[in-house]
């Protein structure tokens, strides 16, 4: 390490903090602020901040270890971990070589929520599941079936909408080729009618 990039490491954060922005970081798929993390890690927002820029500079191979294969980017006044750009061929080969494994159960069941409600919001999605998607979400869109749509004007959730890919996968030509809801989906064959009939529902960001 240099004498000017040891001068410029900022310290580690002391405590358990280093490990819960880490375990906050890995779970999100969208930055999150600093205030957001102070509020989840119960530290303030000063601790946090330097808590933040430390781990960057540490997987940037700037302290005692080496540089990761992911980084820790400030992007649109949020803070998010990604694969560093210099690997992303690998990473295309593994999502690329990934297509050819089946969805899970759950998988299938919130591709088709994604399908048929388009576009939508995770949170919406799991509350029709009634379970937390967010983790299946990530890996439909790391397959490349799902992706982001922009934000509910509501709620500023992100939206999530069906790919061209998915379609090709189908072979179909367009959404409206999509066969009629499958009653082996409980619950499903209901979610037109309710999409369109609850006001409450659509503005919850459900």
């Amino acid at each position: 390490m240099s004498e000017e990039q040891d001068q410029e490491r900022v310290p580690e954060p002391r405590g358990p903090l280093r490990e819960q922005l880490e375990a906050v970081l890995m779970v999100v798929d969208e930055p999150v602020t600093v205030a957001q993390l102070a509020e989840a890690t119960g530290g303030d927002q000063g601790a946090v901040a330097s808590g933040l820029a430390a781990l960057a500079q540490d997987y940037d191979g700037l302290s005692a270890g080496p540089r990761r294969g992911f980084e820790l980017r400030e992007l649109a006044g949020g803070w998010r971990i990604y694969s560093r750009p210099a690997h992303a061929d690998v990473v295309e080969r593994f999502v690329v070589e990934g297509q050819t494994s089946r969805l899970t159960q759950a998988a299938l069941e919130t591709l088709a929520v994604v399908a048929y409600l388009q576009p939508v919001t995770r949170s919406r999605v799991a509350g029709i599941r009634g379970v937390n998607s967010d983790s299946v979400m990530r890996t439909l869109v790391s397959r490349g079936l799902v992706a982001e749509a922009g934000t509910d004007p509501l709620t500023g959730a992100v939206l999530y909408e069906t790919t061209g890919f998915l379609l090709q996968t189908l072979g179909l030509g367009s959404l409206q080729e999509l066969p009629k809801l499958s009653a082996h989906l409980p619950g499903l064959s209901e979610l037109g009618e309710l999409a369109t009939t609850d006001e409450a529902f659509r503005g919850s960001g459900l």
